[in-house]
C-alpha cells in the first residue's frame, strides 16, 4: 500500500512557472518492494473534462510526456526522498486542472491511467 502527498499548486499567470511535488510512503509491501520498484505519474483532470495523462516515469526514471506538455513540463524523481517533481514552465489557462500523483508496480496499468495507487490532488489554475 502507497499513501501519496501532492503539494505546489496555486495560481499563477500565463506564461509563468510552478513546480508540483508528491511524497510517496509505502506503508504495506513485499519484501524487496521499495519507492523505486514503482512506476510514478502525473495526471490532471479540468472541469468537465476526462482525466489525462501528463507526464509519467519508469521505476528506471525514464519519461514520457503528453503531446501538449512537451518541451514546457519536466517530471523527475528523487529516490533518496522518494519524491516525484513536475516542473511546469510556460503555463497556458489550458493547463488549468487538478493536478494528481499516481503510482503503480505495473508500468502498463500507469499508461492507461488505471494505477492503483493516487493522491488528493493539487490545484493548478492558470490566469491570462
Amino acid at each position: 500500500q502507497v499513501q501519496l502527498l501532492e503539494s505546489g499548486g496555486g495560481s499563477v499567470q500565463a506564461g509563468g512557472s510552478l513546480g508540483l511535488s508528491c511524497t510517496a510512503s509505502i506503508v504495506y509491501a513485499q519484501f524487496g518492494i521499495t519507492y523505486s520498484s514503482y512506476s510514478m505519474g502525473w495526471f490532471r483532470q479540468a472541469p468537465g473534462k476526462e482525466r489525462e495523462g501528463v507526464a509519467l516515469a519508469r521505476s528506471t526514471g525514464s519519461t514520457t510526456y503528453a503531446d501538449s506538455v512537451e518541451g514546457r513540463f519536466t517530471i523527475f524523481r528523487d529516490y533518496a526522498n522518494k519524491t516525484l517533481y513536475l516542473q511546469m514552465n510556460n503555463v497556458t489557462p489550458e493547463d488549468t486542472a487538478i493536478y494528481y500523483c499516481a503510482a503503480d508496480l505495473n508500468w502498463a496499468k500507469m499508461v492507461t491511467g488505471k494505477a492503483d495507487y493516487w493522491g488528493q490532488g493539487t490545484q493548478v489554475t492558470v490566469s491570462t
